[in-house]
């Protein structure tokens, strides 16, 4: 049996959970989740079934506590935007883009991971829903509260939708460059400035038409 390069001997430090997991992220990014064996996961990892079934009960309890995982190093990786309030709003905006930006070009296989499993079969367990709501409703705020600033300071119920609508866009352009980053190589970076160019013009726009109204 070959065992792949986090093994247990060669992850020194880490418990045979924490293997355990690494070698799942690393087999379901090239196989699927489908397409990974128990005895894929065993020669990966360098450790028995029952090492497993002991940690995780089954197969399906492996991606449940790798989806977790997952939700716990996002929060770690990614910046909030509260940490850019000293700046203007778009620039606040552009500053936050580029932090979480650079970090998915550190980590791609977040949302790969988040992909790949949100389009199999398994997508349908009531654990793995629960887990990627989680983790797309953080998202979400996130973007939420990056918008906020331009297109909604003082509230107001059609700002608030158009930013909640943005706040979808901008989910769904992440959703959209991780399948470009890895067919094409294209890096999340390279979007920041595109992105922030709309956003700005946008802002601009509705300013303009704002003055419009009050003459």
């Amino acid at each position: 049996m070959v065992r792949g390069s986090r093994s247990a001997p060669a992850a020194v430090g880490e418990s045979s959970r924490e293997v355990i997991l690494h070698a799942a992220r690393t087999l379901i990014a090239e196989k699927g989740y489908d397409g990974m064996a128990v005895s894929d996961l065993c020669a990966q990892a360098g450790f028995p079934p029952s090492s497993i079934y002991y940690h995780f009960g089954n197969k399906l309890g492996v991606l449940a506590a790798l989806l977790e995982r997952t939700f716990e190093e996002l929060h770690a990786l990614f910046p909030n935007p509260s940490s850019f309030d000293d700046l203007a709003p778009l620039e606040r905006l552009e500053a936050w883009f580029t932090a979480a930006c650079r970090s998915l070009d550190e980590r791609p296989d977040y949302l790969r991971l988040l992909l790949v499993i949100s389009v199999g079969p398994q997508k349908d367990s009531a654990t793995v829903r629960e887990t990627v709501r989680r983790i797309r409703d953080y998202s979400h705020a996130s973007w939420v509260e990056a918008l906020t600033p331009i297109f909604a300071p003082h509230g107001g119920k059609a700002d608030e939708t158009l930013v909640g609508q943005l706040a979808v866009l901008g989910r769904a352009l992440t959703d959209g460059l991780s399948a470009t980053n890895s067919l094409d190589g294209l890096t999340y970076s390279s979007q920041v400035a595109p992105f922030v160019a709309l956003v700005r013009g946008l802002a601009e726009q509705r300013g303009q038409g704002a003055k419009r109204k009050k003459r």
